[in-house]
């Protein structure tokens, strides 16, 4: 018999490529949205539009208790990945009720929901670097101590204590996956590296000349996203659950970034380059890169695709979906 896996954000990079994956193990694959997702969808199923027929979707509102019982109680999951939050990172607080909604009060009612109906199912949760913040060290481990600088990150720490007393004090399966960046095709484009891969495919195109960027000095550890799909099943299979942290280990400039990008067509970044103080977020002491030893060791992961190689990837992708609409 299949196991039936639940996914929360099944329409999002991370969703769409864990449901690819879960499918071609054989899984029962089913996936929360907001009901108006599913009414009006207006490209916001584009990620798993090629997999519709062979997933289950559930209109839900994360955060609704009564919501959240009756999904879990109608599919009985035998893994859940709660992937769905507010994902954006912003260092205003302008927007901390919607941020703690998505992001704390949803897993909340998740967990509950699953503890009450289906206890013996096993969780993943997505925890983020943004936990580390200002981080005391570089590189950050699973002992390093979390000190966010984000309502993002508040949120998510907020979180993943919650995930912890659960599993500490309900006996719930949870693991937490502290990613660090990962990117893909299907990456929002909002977030750097889609906003600069799609201006280097407008570029080469002729459709603009110019991109707007704030410090490029500002650093990230950017994996591939679909490597980090393979990590968060892994966790579930563990005969124990625990916290992760994976990443690539190596953090990269956006000067590094454009380098990769504007490589593939040929161009030179500083011709098309625009930068803006007002996209600055605060400067780091220190730079987030995740130290993965531990997934490595126990989960037998390691990243596969090399930072140049999923660049190439994007800006192809973008120059190709471009000419289409041409």
């Amino acid at each position: 018999m299949a196991r039936v896996a639940l996914i929360t954000g099944i329409a999002g990079q991370d969703g769409s490529y864990l449901a690819e994956l879960l499918l071609s193990r054989g899984y029962e694959v089913h996936g929360i949205l907001r009901k108006a997702t599913l009414e009006d969808k207006r490209g916001k199923l584009n990620n798993i539009e090629h997999i519709l027929d062979r997933v289950h979707l559930h209109a839900a509102v994360v955060e609704n208790h009564l919501s959240m019982n009756k999904v879990v109680a109608e599919i009985m999951p035998n893994e859940c990945y709660h992937l769905a939050s507010s994902s954006f990172v912003s260092y205003d607080f302008d927007d901390e009720v919607s941020l703690l909604q998505n992001n704390f009060m949803a897993t909340h009612a998740l967990l509950a929901a699953i503890h009450q109906t289906a206890p013996e199912c096993r969780i993943y949760f997505a925890g983020s670097s943004e936990m580390f913040g200002e981080a005391e060290v570089s590189p950050q481990d699973e002992r390093t101590p979390f000190n966010p600088r984000s309502i993002y990150g508040i949120s998510k720490l907020a979180a993943f204590h919650l995930v912890r007393n659960y599993r500490e004090h309900k006996g719930l399966f949870l693991s937490t996956g502290i990613s660090y960046n990962h990117e893909s095709v299907r990456r929002g484009h909002k977030f750097v590296t889609r906003k600069v891969s799609t201006a280097v495919a407008k570029i080469y195109l002729g459709i603009t000349d110019t991109l707007e960027l704030g410090n490029i000095d500002a650093y990230r550890d950017w994996g591939y996203a679909p490597d980090y799909v393979k990590a968060m099943h892994a966790m579930l299979q563990q005969d124990d659950p625990d916290d992760y942290v994976i990443a690539t280990g190596v953090s990269r400039s956006i000067r590094e970034l454009l380098d990769a990008a504007f490589s593939v067509v040929n161009l030179d970044y500083d011709n098309f380059l625009k930068i803006d103080t007002a996209h600055y977020r605060p400067s780091e002491k220190l730079i987030l890169c995740g130290n993965f030893s531990k997934a490595q060791s126990e989960l037998g992961w390691k990243p596969s695709k090399s930072f140049g190689q999923m660049i190439e990837e994007m800006v192809e992708y973008d120059v190709n979906s471009l000419k289409e609409k041409t």
